[in-house]
């Protein structure tokens, strides 16, 4: 049998990162021989991870790389189970070079990346670290040519991405919207939108929407009734994908019908139908306004939608420019998180 040095021991440990006891038992195991041992240790962190595979990680951090034209950018969220790992230099390091990865492969999905040799390197990083760690998802985004325009954002905790992608008319228009589309990945960092446009909404979402709205309503209604405080007004639809042609003609008939009850002059019910028309389809779209990116208040100026926004930067610069693309990932978003007592279980298992 080989006789295992300390030198030996050094050696393995600065080339896997594993405990020193570790890294002398799997020596002695593999006879002295560091290829050997070096596998032994990576079979075993690999068992370790697997150990934690019914964890919950929704914790963790985003990635974003912009290409220094702004052709192409890359948005990527890694989840680990606790805030603290994820704040370790290692973990950001994973983050960051994920990222690159994925910039520079374009993968269609996690499992692909994770089938190559640096989803191997990954797995050896996550059993060093020892805490589950997963690639939960990723997005990349490229311009066309020089008449689309792109930009990114990272909020300041490293938990919020944002691209946003914008058809212009020109180059000019394209370079010079770049620092609006960055406020508008602001906006959606804060204001959280799901989908572009209504239109992306499927019609049995907007139903379950709809019922599910306007019963929360009637509810809070029934508690303001009590209170003595002013009503909201419950809508019949929430959606622009709702508001037909029909009606809309029919909104238009009823405020007409209105404003004759009222006796208002008519003459001067075309100054009044528009607004009162704007004001039902304000009332009637409030999913849209929550959740459409375009239909949204935008923050910096909330007499404006972020279209109308992102529209009137443009004309100022002399043309036009419509958003026609973004992705927004927010670390742990939908995962569902465990009420765990992280001092009792810990207590627990000391004990």
């Amino acid at each position: 049998m080989a006789a295992v040095t300390a030198a030996m021991v050094k050696e393995l440990r600065q080339a896997t990162d594993a405990p020193m006891m570790d890294c002398k038992k799997v020596l002695v195991e593999a006879d002295g021989n560091m290829e050997k041992a070096t596998e032994l240790l990576k079979e075993r962190g690999m068992a370790k991870a697997a150990k934690k595979a019914d964890r919950v990680a929704a914790e963790g951090l985003v990635g974003l790389k912009m290409a220094d034209d702004f052709s192409k950018a890359t948005v990527v969220e890694i989840n680990s189970e606790t805030d603290f790992v994820a704040q370790n230099d290692a973990f950001q390091n994973l983050v960051l070079k994920t990222t690159e990865e994925v910039y520079s492969t374009d993968p269609s999905d996690v499992a692909e990346v994770m089938g190559t040799e640096f989803g191997t390197y990954f797995t050896e990083t996550v059993a060093k670290i020892g805490e589950k760690i997963e690639l939960r998802r990723f997005g990349t985004i490229e311009v066309e040519d020089d008449t689309v325009a792109m930009n990114g954002y990272v909020h300041s905790n490293n938990r919020i991405a944002v691209v946003i992608k914008a058809k212009c008319d020109s180059a000019k228009t394209a370079k010079g919207i770049r620092d609006t589309l960055k406020q508008v990945a602001m906006h959606a960092s804060a204001m959280k939108p799901q989908v572009l446009s209504y239109k992306d909404f499927s019609t049995e979402f907007v139903e379950s929407e709809t019922k599910g709205r306007i019963e929360a309503i009637k509810k809070e209604n029934e508690e303001l009734a009590r209170l003595g405080k002013t009503l909201k007004h419950v809508p019949t639809y929430v959606s622009m994908m709702q508001l037909s042609d029909e009606i809309l003609a029919q909104a238009e008939a009823d405020i007409k019908e209105t404003l004759k009850a009222q006796n208002k002059p008519e003459k001067i019910w075309d100054r009044i139908i528009p607004g009162q028309l704007a004001r039902f389809i304000d009332d009637n779209t409030t999913l849209d306004k929550e959740q459409a990116l375009l239909d949204q208040s935008y923050v910096l100026d909330d007499k404006l939608t972020v279209a109308e926004a992102v529209e009137a930067a443009a004309k100022k610069l002399g043309g036009t420019a419509e958003i026609v693309d973004f992705i927004r990932l927010e670390v742990g978003e939908g995962i569902e998180k465990q009420a765990d007592d992280f001092a009792a279980e810990v207590a627990a298992q000391m004990g």
